[in-house]
């Protein structure tokens, strides 16, 4: 007997938002998206979740900055990924996109506003 899962999800891929059903089975079937780019997200969701962070960072004048990663890491190491960019200091001044933290889970942390 096959042991299939149902997920609905929301595509956030573009602004058209399609409501997604994803078949988890031996294979998984993806229903509802008007575009290709909707069935690979519905499956990396469902098989490997992604998330982009964004933070603040401490700044060596005590205050902060805000923050984002470059690109996305998996989303089971979130919580660790925090717990390292709370850990760090930047120093000032910080321009966007000067990376704060060069390696977390693949991905640089780089600052998204001017401060100093």
């Amino acid at each position: 007997m096959e042991n299939n899962k149902k997920r609905e999800l929301t595509c956030i891929i573009c602004p058209r938002g399609c409501q997604l059903t994803v078949d988890i089975g031996e294979e998984i079937e993806v229903t509802g998206n008007i575009c290709p780019r909707g069935k690979t997200y519905a499956i990396n969701e469902c098989t490997n979740p992604q998330r982009t962070v964004t933070s603040t960072v401490r700044t060596s004048d005590g205050g902060v900055v805000a923050v984002k990663t470059d690109r996305t890491v998996p989303k089971g190491k979130m919580m660790e990924c925090m717990e390292i960019i709370n850990r760090a200091v930047a120093e000032l001044p910080v321009r966007v996109g000067d990376v704060i933290i060069e390696d977390v889970f693949g991905a640089k942390v780089v600052a998204t506003q001017n401060k100093g």
